[in-house]
């Protein structure tokens, strides 16, 4: 009896760092660009065991059915999903995109809510929290908040979100952590 070839891997193949995905949804300008900052945090300090992707998509975008479906697409198959706003309710658009890719068979690891300006009506921001935190328990992910220190929004009580304020680094830390367990098990896709 024959016993089957195995064909063996060159030990880089065996060493290849998995990749993970992420997809931000932004405002405007300002929230795209403290989203990328989170992005960057997480490169910085996962970047040496993993390989990282984003794709962002503008809320305004997000009312093009054609192109929501494009994002809700991506956002299903993305190991973290990144929502920047300034606090204010989530429109239409942005609560379609959601539900279309919960409704995907999905397995993202967390999704992250960044907002500004939650103290010009906290009320409203918790709400757009509640909402995207049971967005996190429906889709079993970890779910993250991030409030109000903004780069380049200096105000003498209030530092900024990369300044070494220790919430914010407790967070980011917290999720890179997240991160760092999650990437021990496969998480096998179509493409891989």
């Amino acid at each position: 009896m024959q016993r089957p070839i195995k064909p063996s891997l060159p030990s880089s193949d065996l060493e290849v760092n998995p990749t993970i995905n992420v997809v931000i949804a932004y405002e405007d300008f300002e929230t795209g660009k403290h989203a990328k900052k989170t992005y960057d945090f997480l490169v910085e300090h996962l970047g040496r065991e993993c390989q990282f992707t984003n794709s962002m998509w503008k809320f305004g975008v997000l009312s093009i059915p054609k192109l929501r479906e494009m994002a809700a697409k991506d956002a299903a198959t993305a190991d973290i999903i990144i929502v920047s706003c300034h606090g204010h309710e989530l429109g239409p658009e942005v609560k379609a995109w959601t539900e279309l890719w919960l409704a995907e068979n999905s397995h993202p690891i967390a999704l992250v809510a960044l907002f500004d300006r939650a103290e010009d009506d906290p009320h409203q921001t918790q709400a757009v929290r509640a909402y995207l935190a049971s967005v996190a328990e429906r889709a079993q992910m970890e779910f993250f908040a991030q409030p109000d220190q903004w780069p380049g929004r200096k105000r003498a009580e209030e530092p900024s979100l990369f300044s070494r304020d220790l919430d914010t680094e407790k967070t980011l830390s917290t999720l890179a952590g997240v991160m760092e367990r999650d990437m021990n098990f496969p998480r096998w896709g179509i493409n891989e």
